[in-house]
């Protein structure tokens, strides 16, 4: 008789199956449309189309071609792959050199962000006068595109002395604090009205009931935000490396690879970008997995 409960290579073959059916869909999609955008140019330049060609000799030429206009996925892989392997970690030529580059702006930024989201949140949820003159700023502060913003910081920055991952870890703040803010104040106002008399009844302090009622309750609250707030701060990490000329980091191997028209190691950065997004968004979820289980959450 079978067990009613599934085994673990089931689990994983039902959690896995949608995630390769996905995976499949998307190759699928990307080689045809490498395909298309390439054929133009591989008929123009790597065929003779006066001496006629066959659909496979085309298919061929597309997904080879030296400087495609889109890359075939082994060709990203291919790259991505050489990147790795045969060159040395403190080489610019080596992704993961730019990865530690941009990560630690990103790090950095969310720490701060993350930082200044909590005081502001605290401070707007226990004044009313800061509710209604900070957190209308603060939503407004999201309205200005990161890449206007960033070239005036970073020479403000400049002028002031500072250079090197500051300028950078400032930028990756300013896109981190708005979602720690806006769920802390959510969060921090979630408890009952109840709850909040039964910390009056107990004479407890402002201070007391926001460290033993508001925090807790608003940790579920909280780690979405960091997520968000990481993935956000490694777009202003990147998009702060455009307007400097920074030589290191992903956002400067994307303008390298757009100035010298290197669409293949273009898109291996961007792969590479998606990586360190999906291993620090990790990174948040294990913290609140550990959070959560020390107060008993799962």
């Amino acid at each position: 008789m079978a067990s009613p409960h599934p085994s673990r290579l089931q689990r994983l073959c039902h959690q896995g199956l949608p995630v390769a059916v996905v995976l499949l869909a998307v190759l699928l999609l990307w080689y045809g449309a490498a395909w298309m955008l390439n054929a133009p140019g591989a008929i123009e330049r790597v065929l003779d189309a006066d001496a006629g060609y066959t659909w496979q000799e085309l298919f061929t030429a597309t997904m080879s071609m030296e400087r495609p206009l889109m890359p075939a996925p082994h060709q990203v892989v291919l790259d991505f792959y050489e990147s790795l392997t045969e060159w040395p970690l403190d080489s610019p030529r080596n992704l993961l050199y730019h990865v530690a580059v941009t990560g630690e702006s990103t790090l950095l930024g969310f720490v701060l962000g993350t930082a200044l989201g909590l005081v502001l949140s605290v401070l707007i949820v226990h004044s009313r006068t800061l509710d209604r003159a900070l957190l209308p700023w603060i939503v407004a502060s999201q309205t200005v595109p990161v890449l206007a913003i960033a070239p005036i910081v970073l020479v403000i920055l400049g002028s002031l002395g500072f250079s090197g991952v500051a300028p950078k870890a400032v930028i990756a703040m300013y896109l981190c604090f708005f979602p720690v803010t806006v769920a802390m104040v959510q969060g921090l106002r979630s408890p009952q009205k109840m709850e909040m008399e039964m910390m009056h009844t107990y004479a407890a302090s402002r201070w007391q009931a926001l460290w033993l009622l508001r925090l807790p309750a608003a940790l579920p609250f909280l780690f979405p935000a960091l997520r968000v707030g990481v993935a956000a701060g490694l777009v202003g990490a990147m998009v702060a490396e455009l307007p400097t000329g920074a030589q290191a980091g992903l956002g400067a191997k994307l303008l390298t690879g757009s100035y010298y028209g290197q669409t293949v190691q273009i898109w291996s950065a961007l792969v590479m970008s998606a990586f360190l997004g999906l291993a620090l968004t990790a990174m948040v979820a294990a913290v609140e997995r550990m959070v959560l289980r020390h107060r008993g959450g799962v």
